[in-house]
């Protein structure tokens, strides 16, 4: 009896050991995959703590941290970073990355903010089959979303903002029917919006921000729980979105819808932000908007409305900000706006209400302007017959007058001929403000704040008078004259507030109207980014017979410190910029390129830079002069501000060459940069591609080689006063964007990175600041280097 009771205990201690060593085995795998993401992240500073002793199930959870436990396996994992935070070193391997993650397979939320993660998005992550909330926002994940993700099934929050993903949404995203939050704002996503959006019946908040969508907006009305809807700084349009009637947001500022506003709008009850403004909406502003119950911010900014306010509308207390601006109101404004309470903001300038203040324009000017959109005055039923006899009347008089101008008008021409066979001018002056100005910044389109105009410190795109334009340049003396080229002539200006410019002035021929530019004035208009020369607007001159433009002036920001290869070229130490802050040039002009590419729609390629078009600001920030605006219209003949296509170093413009750029036409500005990069390393000018293809095979060479071989090849100005490492990584970015095979060289995205590592490297070096190369300017930092669209 006592040795069976013994056998028995001994049993229970066996399977109470292995149970405990099973735990123990479990546990101990997941501390070493949490240890190995600590080091695979770089050892950030929520995750300095951490070690073998650890007990991360019971760590206090913080704002950086925050580990759940259940059952001896980790369910929930929120790292966050500072941020501003810079990619993970370039020895980071997303893989890597995504096959240690996965090896916790119970976790259901899974949050890496501001962690300096890259690469594409890995369908690895589908491995994660309990996830529920998924959130990697703010790194620089690049690349598609990858298919595998449909697999998700449990997935309840995706949110992906600020990171740089690229194609469209997938048409699988209904698959993921428990989808409550789907959040992609400030990405480069494009193509129009799947019908599939449509189908997730769970959805409350869909963030689309800041992405390059276009087309008209799926129906989203079945979509009864949505809350939510995001849209700003797109191309969407032109009918107002069907949508449900539960959204407590509805933000669609920036974009091109046209249409009215659906009376159903009236009726959202639950509403509390509205915000349609820079679009082109027309018809008449539904005052009940003002007096929705739950309306808090209301902003129809930049758009053609119309209507007569009156002072006995009612608006809602609660309303604390309302942007009637720019639009084509009038009568009086409502009493209930000009309440006294500071915690209300009203706007409501470039209108024609009846406020006595500077800020409306004349009635006429709505009127004019609302018949000039298409928007009939509103007319009563009793008054229909009148109106039809004052028009019968009206014609009457019409006709009589204008067979009277024909003639007027015969008599007129053959009398010009006669006198003169050149048409003297006249300058046609245009108030921007009224006309083309506010039309084109409602097309503006940008790819994230850092663009916004006064982020650049540039004043609005206008329309400038010749007279102006006279004055600014003494009535464009010889002295004010710059240079001459395919932009046409280039003269330097002073406006009245102190401000330098730059005006090209374009000779046309005839029969070009002002309206055959206006393609090409909305392009150039939109064209502002801290990296590319910026026009701040036109002018238009033009033959006084039949309005055809004689000359076309193009108005830019004046560049001071010249032309990047001016800083750069063997013989001018004292004018010799330092290696880090020709890696914060080559940044810059990439940076330049990568917005041409993708920053508007449809991007501008085939640039045919040349390190002579890039500028330097008094800040030494680099800026790219010319790029290639594309033909107006087919009637317009060959004009445009620069060459169409060709590298400045291409072989004898060889069909073969000019095919290959045509096809990889974002890679053809990439190699041009390579050219701008070898002359930044080598530090003089090469006019002869065999010259270059010879300098470019010693690189190559040197790469292989030691560090005195790479440094006996670099500008001696600076060859002693950088890191090994940086200057290796430049070489290698220069090599491969010189590849002859256009579809071998990498991308924008690519350059970038690697140009910020090598910043990054040398910065740590400090090489930079310890040289005494004689540089004019004090070398500069580059702040917390991140990959980001500016």
């Amino acid at each position: 009896m006592e040795r069976s009771f013994s056998h028995s205990a001994l049993l229970v201690l066996v399977v109470i050991s292995v149970s405990i060593c099973y735990s123990e085995q479990l546990q101990s795998s997941q501390v070493q995959t949490l240890l190995r993401i600590q080091r695979l992240l770089n050892f950030p500073a929520a995750l300095s703590s951490w070690n073998n002793d650890t007990d991360f199930c019971n760590i206090e959870p913080n704002s950086s941290l925050t580990i759940v436990c259940y059952e001896e396996s980790i369910t929930q994992l929120h790292i966050i970073g500072n941020k501003g935070v810079p990619p993970l070193p370039r020895n980071f391997s997303m893989d890597s990355f995504v096959t240690t993650l996965v090896k916790i397979p119970s976790l259901k939320v899974l949050t890496l903010v501001s962690l300096g993660l890259w690469g594409p998005l890995s369908g690895k992550i589908a491995r994660l089959s309990s996830l529920e909330i998924f959130n990697i926002s703010s790194n620089f994940f690049y690349g598609e979303i990858p298919d595998e993700f449909s697999s998700l099934t449990n997935l309840e929050t995706l949110i992906f903002d600020d990171n740089m993903i690229t194609g469209q949404l997938p048409d699988w995203l209904n698959s993921l029917s428990g989808l409550t939050v789907l959040s992609l704002k400030k990405n480069l996503l494009n193509g129009s919006l799947p019908e599939s959006l449509g189908g997730l019946e769970n959805l409350r908040i869909l963030a689309l921000s800041h992405n390059h969508f276009f087309g008209e907006v799926p129906d989203l009305s079945s979509l009864t729980n949505l809350q939510v809807l995001d849209l700003e700084d797109n191309s969407l349009g032109p009918q107002f979105p069907q949508v449900g009637s539960k959204l407590s947001s509805l933000i669609l500022r920036r974009n091109k819808f046209s249409s009215g506003i659906p009376s159903e709008l009236s009726s959202n009850y639950q509403l509390q932000r509205l915000d349609i403004s820079f679009n082109r909406f027309v018809g008449p502003f539904p005052p009940s908007l003002l007096s929705l119950p739950s309306i808090t911010y209301l902003n129809i900014a930049g758009n053609r409305f119309t209507g007569r306010l009156s002072e006995n509308l009612s608006c809602i207390a609660e309303l604390e900000f309302v942007d009637l601006s720019s639009n084509l109101l009038t009568g009086s404004l409502p009493n209930c706006l000009l309440s006294d309470s500071k915690d209300r903001v009203v706007l409501y300038s470039g209108n024609c209400l009846a406020t006595g203040d500077k800020s409306q324009h004349p009635f006429s000017f709505c009127r004019n302007e609302a018949l000039a959109v298409g928007i009939l005055p509103h007319r009563k039923l009793k008054h229909a017959s009148k109106a039809v006899l004052a028009l019968s009347i009206s014609g009457a008089i019409i006709g009589g007058i204008a067979l009277a101008g024909l003639i007027f008008l015969v008599v007129r021409r053959v009398h010009v001929m006669k006198t003169t066979k050149e048409s003297p001018t006249r300058i046609i002056s245009e108030n921007a403000s009224a006309r083309y100005a506010s039309k084109l910044f409602s097309d503006a389109r940008y790819i994230s704040q850092a663009v916004k105009l006064g982020a650049l410190g540039l004043p609005t795109y206008r329309t400038f008078s010749l007279e102006e334009l006279e004055v600014a340049t003494n009535n464009f003396d010889t002295s004010t004259f710059m240079g001459e080229g395919s932009p046409g002539q280039i003269y330097r200006g002073q406006l009245k507030n102190g401000s330098l410019i730059a005006i090209r002035c374009l000779k046309m021929k005839r029969s070009h109207s002002t309206q055959n530019f206006l393609q090409h004035i909305d392009l150039t208009s939109k064209l502002r980014h801290p990296h590319l020369v910026s026009a701040l607007g036109h002018c238009f001159e033009c033959y006084l017979d039949d309005s055809s433009v004689s000359r076309l002036f193009l108005v830019f920001e004046y560049v001071p410190n010249g032309t990047l290869r001016s800083w750069i070229s063997e013989g001018r130490a004292r004018r010799t910029l330092t290696w880090m802050q020709r890696i914060a040039a080559a940044i810059g002009v990439a940076k330049g390129i990568q917005f041409l590419h993708t920053g508007i729609v449809p991007g501008v390629f085939s640039n045919n830079l040349k390190i002579t078009d890039v500028l330097l600001d008094q800040n030494f920030v680099a800026k790219i002069s010319s790029y290639n605006l594309p033909l107006l219209t087919e009637n317009i003949g060959k004009l445009c501000l620069t060459s169409q296509v060709g590298s400045g170093l291409s072989s004898g413009g060889s069909k073969e060459f000019n095919k290959a750029r045509v096809k990889y036409e974002d890679k053809a500005d990439v190699y041009d940069f390579g050219v701008i990069l070898l002359e930044l390393i080598i530090g003089r000018p090469f006019n002869c591609k065999n010259n270059m293809d010879v300098v470019k095979d010693q690189l190559q060479e040197s790469i292989a080689a030691d560090d005195a071989a790479r440094r006996s090849l670099v500008d001696p100005a600076v060859h002693n006063a950088c890191s090994d490492e940086s200057l290796k990584t430049v070489m290698e970015v220069c090599i491969r964007c010189l590849h002859k095979n256009p579809a071998d060289r990498p991308s924008v995205e690519d350059v970038l990175w690697n140009l910020q590592f090598a910043a990054q490297v040398q910065d740590a070096w400090r090489g930079d600041s310890q040289s005494s190369d004689g540089s004019p300017v004090s070398p500069f930092q580059l702040p917390h280097l991140q990959l980001s669209i500016q």
